[in-house]
């Protein structure tokens, strides 16, 4: 079946019944299971089909029906467009997101809304949306909280390799310019996070990854879990693999040469 209802409710051992009744439930409506990109550690690039159907764009009415399905629910919602697909690819991207911010007036659909891309289809004309949408006064300032980017290289020959397509230059570019824009228009949301799954054929240029972006990010945080402070974040995320001892003595000796204390680096909970 074609994944656009996913949601999740992430606990440890050390939660309590208490605590997990107060918890956010994410909810990912997947607009498509479609992707420009074939990067080496997602599904997209181990199979013709993502989710082992054909491929599809989640239909108007499935969006609106969701959405409006969620009114009023009991617990806090944490909204994202994404699973395994680029959301951006849907032809009604636009449309899609500004129907659910428009009709969340009190928030009363969902308390947050996050979006994960690999900006590779992040015009000038859809940032300036996304930064418009998350200004509205009608819900909480923290609604839109955030904008993952997904990255893996900094040179060009590499993200190739990683990502299966010559689209850096594009994808930076977009990025930088949205970065331009939010500063501009004097907007503190949505804040970025630079994704970097440490793998062996990045590894090498995780040092200028975060150089690059130290220089172009001002108030930020390193994190190695998806960020808690309100800032933009660079984050490492280690590799899920069949070989996670590998993985995570990878990741572990890449970020140790990066400066950072092995104690930050143990593993948490973290989430796609």
């Amino acid at each position: 079946m074609f994944m656009e209802h996913i949601a999740s409710r992430t606990r440890n051992t050390h939660t309590s019944e208490k605590e997990l009744s107060s918890m956010s439930i994410n909810i990912n409506l997947e607009l498509t299971d479609h992707c420009n990109l074939k990067c080496t550690m997602c599904s997209q690039s181990m199979r013709d089909e993502a989710h082992g159907v054909p491929h599809r764009f989640m239909k108007w009415e499935t969006w609106r029906e969701s959405l409006n399905n969620l009114r009023d629910f009991p617990d806090e919602i944490q909204l994202c467009p994404h699973w395994l697909g680029e959301p951006t690819l849907h032809p009604d991207f636009d449309r899609f997101i500004s129907y659910a911010f428009g009709i969340n007036h009190n928030n009363q659909i969902f308390r947050g809304f996050r979006l994960h891309t690999n900006a590779v289809l992040f015009s000038e004309e859809r940032s300036r949306l996304l930064l418009e949408l998350a200004q509205l006064p009608f819900i909480k300032d923290d609604t839109f909280n955030f904008i993952h980017f997904s990255l893996d290289a900094f040179s060009k020959d590499t993200y190739h390799i990683i990502k299966g397509k010559d689209t850096r230059e594009m994808a930076y570019r977009n990025i930088l310019r949205f970065l331009a824009l939010r500063s501009k228009l004097g907007y503190l949301r949505p804040f970025v996070s630079m994704g970097f799954v440490v793998q062996p054929n990045n590894a090498h240029e995780a040092q200028e990854f975060l150089n690059f972006w130290e220089q172009n990010l001002s108030d930020h945080s390193v994190d190695f879990d998806w960020q808690h402070k309100e800032c933009d974040s660079i984050y490492f995320r280690r590799l899920n693999t069949d070989n996670q001892e590998k993985s995570d003595l990878l990741f572990m000796n890449t970020l140790s040469k990066l400066g950072f204390e092995q104690t930050k680096l143990m593993r948490g909970t973290e989430s796609f």
